[in-house]
């Protein structure tokens, strides 16, 4: 069980009467999401809105709330689902009909000042059309995916880019921190087939020395980075924002795609405008 889940009560909680008036976000955390007294909610921010498709009542707060724990501020992204005029709210919603769970498939869009030129990876910035994936580099799905996807774009002529953000799972693949940041580094220095080739790496899950992971790197790939490189601050500080980009995002799993700035579940919608 995650920290959050032993913080916050069930992840599907019970609808809840609410007034018909209005809907107070913050209050409904405080009284009904959050019940460890441990706990303090500072703020909660509404990141973005959604009308549920196939429903003119029901909508989705996209939600970031900011708590504090132990001394520890933590940001959690939350969903919540409510319908004003019937004056229920929950936290999840499944369409019975097709079952879609609306808590997994409804995300906030991405920014405009997202598409940045060192997550630009293929194609041009002032493409007709943007693809965002969010990865880590030892996540099994996306070791078969990623470098696919990469080869497909480089090998192109639709205008239409590619944008990669770093995201790795720590708590799954410690060995994911240290590559993102040689990652960072071979993509800042325009080697984006160098950085894509660091899927192909076969090293443990769990390895964190960097000195053993460089010769990995070096031995297996013939790719040389050196220590001091992937130490500097700058480079902790990007792979560290492209983080924070997918919380913001309330994305939790790899890989994640967007197609122009909306949250693609089937990974795939790219292809109809490649050629």
């Amino acid at each position: 069980m995650s920290l959050m889940s032993k913080l916050l009560t069930s992840s599907i909680i019970a609808t809840l009467a609410l007034s018909a008036e209005a809907f107070d976000i913050e209050k409904y955390v405080k009284n009904h999401v959050v019940k460890n007294k441990q706990v303090k909610v500072k703020s909660v921010d509404t990141l973005s809105t959604k009308k549920i498709p196939g429903s003119n009542d029901w909508n989705a707060y996209l939600v970031m709330v900011n708590l504090n724990y132990n001394g520890k501020d933590i940001k959690e992204p939350m969903t919540i689902f409510v319908d004003v005029k019937s004056g229920l709210a929950t936290m999840g919603l499944i369409n019975v009909k097709t079952g879609r769970d609306y808590q997994r498939t409804i995300k906030p869009n991405i920014p405009k000042d997202y598409y940045k030129e060192k997550n630009l990876i293929a194609g041009n910035k002032d493409a007709k059309y943007k693809v965002a994936i969010f990865s880590d580099p030892q996540c099994p799905f996306c070791i078969d995916f990623v470098p696919k996807v990469f080869k497909e774009f480089k090998e192109t002529k639709a205008d239409i880019a590619l944008y990669y953000y770093h995201m790795p799972l720590l708590r799954l693949h410690p060995v994911a921190e240290p590559l993102t940041r040689i990652m960072e580094v071979l993509q800042k220095e325009g080697k984006m087939d160098q950085a894509m080739n660091v899927y192909n790496l076969k090293i443990s899950a769990k390895e964190t020395n960097e000195d053993i992971i460089l010769k990995a790197l070096k031995d297996q790939l013939k790719i040389e980075v050196s220590k001091e490189a992937i130490s500097k601050q700058e480079i902790k500080d990007a792979v560290k924002q492209d983080m924070e980009a997918a919380t913001k995002l309330m994305i939790r799993g790899t890989p994640t795609v967007y197609f122009d700035s909306e949250f693609d579940e089937t990974r795939v919608k790219y292809k109809q405008y490649l050629k």
